[in-house]
């Protein structure tokens, strides 16, 4: 007969929005073991399984906002008065308030800025915040008394009609699908999952029903909002934080962090529930969707995140998507976990025309057969070979949803999206890697006058030789990165040059004026105007992400404000419960500056 031998979920810890997917092992009638389900329209034998989801009915307990695990004892009346969400009031401790003061004192200031600015509270949008600035606040701060005084006193959340008694507890069912998602009614409450043996003729439960008991549903933790910063003297912001001039777009890089690379050996300071895949993936499609980006260029993407989540929950809001893995000469685990680029692009905004894939195995290969001697090609190839990869993208423009059908009118645009190898010590492999995606980029630049855009992880800080090349045209021939090439693939230097315009959006922040932009200049490297990090973990901080335009065709019109460490709080780094990669997503908004007829 069919028997559960086994429940359990990835986290005991439920979190709001997040769905909760627990693993089953079963042994069928022919004594072999599965995970596969089994359905009442689909039985095994005269059996099937039934699964269900219960909340306890004890008191609505509010949970605290920095330590979401713990149960709050203290609330920030300055929240209150302030009317900051009320999640963000709840503290743990005395300790837990006072640390986090710092960061929290932030809301406090920028709520009294949205006031004193505009009159009421300004609206916050996942990744936005769309005040002005940040303003001061000298908001007194107490705290409430016992965890008692924070239960919402409201009527039961859930109809008596599906309790059930069980030791003085009551439980209400929420859920009779073998997955569930918590929503903010289920706050503070403990969760029971059931799953037991059902006979299909007589519906009745064989045996004792296997359960799980989870910690408290916790609220989904919310990161600092960013907002779009203006840059363009002429442009000018709407309600949402865009810039109104016509023919404007938006364009997003992110490296999502692969689940495959996510450790806990590697990332141990992010709670084991943070750095699941499961919250996380929840959490990155929250803030990628939260952005509104026009065009989405994502890296560390596994191929089936990529089709069973990605593709379809992008799909959901507008979006259609291209994709390439990175090739597996070198990663030798499951395909599916192998990593790539992903570009997604609005479906009412952008029509594809063509794609491009540049895989730089192939050109590793045709580079030794062309270049490096028969004994020490081998030698050459386990070098040069890292699976990297890079997306090309030709999309069109469309004019009130539909394509343009004049053709001398057509309005193109070449997105490529790449990331390149990330081995510190192959700084001749990176360079190659990036002057290779450069040659390829100025071949389609030759045969169609486009405006281009360059996004991805170039595991190049600023001023590194790939740097260079791709924001001055050129390496200077005594940049130290040139010093390292064994296989003399980057000789002459005087070849590592390319002629596209290419300009790093976020260095617009240097070229603004005003007091209002001293806090965004301050985030920026003085010596290569780049930000002063987009990675974080506890061994590294600095820039590896960039999105080049070519400045003759275009021109930032606004770009997301950067993080500064006061916005990731003290001591901590990344990924953690609000952000879930450790990269940090970079925006920028542009216009085309030219009305130029366009082919492919």
């Amino acid at each position: 007969m069919l028997s559960v031998l086994r429940v359990h979920l990835p986290s005991d810890i439920p979190i709001v929005g997040c769905e909760l997917t627990p693993y089953v092992l079963l042994r069928r009638p022919d004594k072999t073991v599965t995970t596969d389900d089994v359905s009442e329209t689909n039985p095994l034998d005269g059996h099937f399984l039934r699964y269900k989801y219960r909340v306890q009915s004890d008191k609505k307990v509010a949970v605290c906002s920095i330590h979401p695990s713990e149960q709050a004892t203290l609330q920030c009346l300055g929240c209150v008065k302030a009317k900051i969400p009320v999640a963000k009031s709840y503290h743990c401790t005395s300790k837990c308030f006072s640390d986090a003061w710092q960061h929290h004192r932030v809301l406090h200031d920028r709520a009294a800025s949205a006031i004193n600015e505009n009159g009421n509270e300004e609206e916050e949008l996942f990744g936005r915040f769309n005040n002005s600035g940040s303003g001061s606040s000298n908001t007194s701060l107490s705290a409430s008394a016992s965890s008692a005084s924070l239960t919402n006193g409201s009527a039961p959340l859930y109809p008596a009609a599906v309790t059930q008694r069980s030791g003085g507890e009551t439980w209400f069912e929420v859920g009779r699908s073998k997955t569930y998602t918590p929503t903010a009614d289920d706050i503070g409450h403990v969760l029971k999952f059931e799953c037991v043996v059902v006979d299909a003729e007589t519906k009745l439960p064989v045996g004792h029903a296997s359960t799980l008991l989870t910690s408290r549903v916790i609220p989904a933790p919310s990161p600092s909002p960013r907002r779009m910063i203006p840059v363009d003297p002429m442009g000018h912001l709407d309600a949402d934080g865009r810039i109104t001039s016509s023919g404007s777009f938006t364009v997003l890089s992110y490296n999502i962090l692969s689940d495959a690379y996510a450790s806990s050996d590697l990332y141990n300071y992010c709670p084991s529930w943070a750095l699941s895949w499961p919250y996380r993936r929840q959490n990155l499609l929250r803030e990628i969707v939260g952005y509104r980006a026009d065009i989405i260029c994502l890296q560390e993407v596994q191929s089936d995140h990529y089709e069973e989540f990605f593709s379809p929950e992008l799909d959901k809001h507008g979006y259609y998507g291209l994709y390439k893995r990175k090739t597996n000469e070198v990663y030798n685990d499951s395909n599916n976990k192998i990593d790539g680029c992903a570009t997604f692009f609005r479906r009412d905004r952008f029509s594809h025309v063509k794609k491009y894939e540049v895989e730089f195995n192939k050109a590793a290969q045709s580079l030794t057969d062309a270049m490096i001697p028969t004994t020490q090609r081998k030698t050459a190839l386990n070098r040069l070979v890292k699976d990297n990869v890079a997306l090309i993208v030709v999309l069109e423009a469309k004019v009130n949803n539909q394509p343009v059908d004049n053709p001398g009118k057509r309005q193109l645009l070449c997105v490529a999206n790449t990331h390149v190898n990330v081995q510190q010590d192959l700084k001749d492999v990176k360079l190659w890697q990036v002057h290779t995606l450069l040659k390829g980029l100025e071949k389609i630049a030759a045969s169609a006058d486009i405006p281009m855009l360059v996004c991805g992880d170039f595991n190049s800080v600023p001023g590194s030789a790939p740097h260079a090349l791709l924001a001055m045209g050129k390496v200077d021939p005594s940049h130290p990165d040139l010093a390292v090439d064994p296989l003399n693939i980057l000789r002459p230097h005087s070849k590592l040059v390319h002629q596209l315009p290419l300009v790093s959006a976020y260095s617009s922040f240097a070229r603004t004026m005003g007091l209002g932009y001293e806090q965004h200049k301050r985030r920026l490297d003085s010596t290569t105007n780049e930000p002063l990090f987009t990675n974080v973990t506890r061994d590294f901080i600095g820039s590896l992400d960039y999105i080049f335009y070519t400045a003759d065709s275009l021109v930032v019109e606004s770009l997301l404000e950067l993080l500064d460490e006061e916005s990731l709080r003290k001591d901590t780094a990344l990924p953690s419960p609000e952000w879930s990669s450790d990269h940090i997503a970079l925006l920028a908004e542009f216009r085309c500056c030219k009305n130029r007829s366009r082919h492919t």
